[in-house]
């Protein structure tokens, strides 16, 4: 790789011991996390703590519409930084520059048409997820706001995924830092200040994705000037949009199927009612918080896994197995100490007596089998990482659709629905399950077979 390409991957995946790298990768993706995190429960914290139990309610049901219709853009965004890190790992900067081009004006082709469309789909996606009477116009406010924020939401998702496939993990906290702060401001505003209600936190999120969005394209503009980076569209290849589309598309899939789950199950916990909608969206606070290293680390495994595949490192691939089982560790050792002190600290976030002990039992029944999800997620990274898109796409759709799905009607049925939970921990362990297969597939097999070929001749 030459000199000014290699000052450009903040971190070369292709070099240097793996887990220092991975982890050197990662931190600053987790403290990103963290600052999401922020931005997320801040929300919820002055909510919870100024407004009623009915718009804590809107704020944890109204954002699956969102989800659901964007899902399948996200997917392109992911798709977009595994081939740049290809690209990158490949030293094939030319084709980086290509691919962003068209990237930026497929930002712009998908982003407006999803906002109008958001606008008019979601509330029906609201009564399809059995949202409270009383909650809905709440979230249906909430949701309409947050749709106007889509290109920011796009943008940035692009902008971050593309400096993670040049190597650079640590820009986004930037970006991060200024929306969260703006976010905390704006929220005890427009909430305890203005009292404008799930309204004001809806409108202090997406002036916040805004600020973040055109920051990070000033700095990358800035940074990586050689990119040729821009914030308006000046092409749209076909050809590049097609290997855009072969990466991302799949993994767009795969979201939507997850989001499409999501709903249905969010719909079981709507129909327990307003209370229990409350408890979710504080439990599942508490677990993000608890979780934030899986995606750095998932993030980083694909990362490392793009990097070396470009640049044909299999004996490196081959030990990067490991990174999701160091993954699934640190995950098990938080949600230890979180169900361990869960009613202490889901006392922060609400004083209610009634939401609070419906959130502890959420939060006891999901949170001790996160570390599955922690090594079924990074193991999907790894697979996406050498472009296998086919079979995660298959086990999470399973997943859902034969697993998680059917066990939470049928323990809504049996048990109660305040045990609904309880169905994510088995998907989690059977998705964790099937992932482990994919270690023993002829596609993983080959990379090893080319490791040891590898081995072999830098011995001879």
């Amino acid at each position: 790789m030459p000199a000014g390409q290699r000052r450009a991957v903040k971190v070369d995946m292709t070099r240097g011991r793996m887990l220092p790298l991975v982890l050197r990768f990662a931190l600053p993706l987790c403290v990103g996390n963290i600052l999401q995190q922020m931005y997320l429960t801040v929300d919820t914290l002055v909510v919870g703590n100024f407004c009623s139990p009915v718009s804590l309610s809107a704020l944890g049901t109204s954002g699956q519409p969102v989800e659901i219709l964007l899902t399948l853009f996200v997917g392109m965004g992911s798709g977009l930084s595994i081939l740049v890190a290809q690209y990158t790992g490949g030293g094939k900067r030319d084709r980086v520059t290509a691919i962003l081009r068209t990237a930026v004006g497929f930002l712009y082709l998908a982003a407006i048409p999803m906002t109008v469309l958001g606008m008019l789909v979601g509330p029906y996606l609201l009564r399809m997820m059995n949202v409270p009477p009383d909650t809905y116009p709440y979230a249906l406010g909430y949701m309409r706001i947050l749709f106007a924020g889509t290109l920011a939401n796009l943008g940035y998702n692009m902008n971050a995924g593309v400096l993670r496939g040049l190597g650079d993990s640590r820009s986004s906290l930037l970006f991060l830092m200024l929306s969260c702060a703006a976010n905390i401001v704006m929220d005890v505003l427009f909430i305890a200040g203005f009292h404008m209600d799930v309204w004001g936190a809806a409108l202090a999120t997406i002036i916040a994705q805004y600020a973040a969005w055109l920051f990070s394209v000033f700095y990358i503009r800035r940074k990586y000037p050689e990119l040729g980076f821009t914030l308006l569209p000046r092409a749209l290849v076909l050809s590049d949009l097609k290997e855009m589309a072969r990466v991302g598309v799949p993994l767009g899939v795969n979201n939507s199927f997850y989001s499409v789950g999501h709903l249905l199950m969010q719909s079981l916990v709507n129909a327990q009612g307003s209370m229990f909608i409350a408890a979710c969206a504080v439990g599942s606070k508490l677990t993000g918080i608890a979780n934030l290293m899986i995606s750095s680390l998932s993030m980083a495994t694909a990362t490392y896994a793009a990097q070396n595949y470009g640049a044909k490192r299999y004996d490196r691939l081959r030990r990067g197995a490991a990174i999701p089982f160091i993954s699934g560790a640190i995950t098990l050792t938080a949600g230890l100490v979180v169900t361990a002190f869960a009613r202490p600290l889901l006392s922060l976030f609400t004083q209610d007596p009634a939401v609070l002990d419906l959130s502890v039992t959420y939060l006891r029944l999901l949170q001790p089998f996160t570390w599955c999800y922690a090594v079924f997620n990074a193991l999907i990274s790894l697979a996406n990482g050498v472009g296998e898109m086919r079979y995660p796409t298959i086990v999470n759709v399973l997943m859902l659709w034969a697993v998680r799905i059917p066990v939470g009607h049928l323990i809504a049925n049996v048990f109660g629905g305040y045990y609904v939970s309880a169905a994510i921990s088995v998907s989690f362990v059977f998705g964790m399950l099937c992932m482990l297969a994919f270690l023993r597939s002829a596609r993983w097999r080959e990379i090893g077979r080319l490791a040891r070929q590898m081995e072999d001749g830098q011995a001879a």
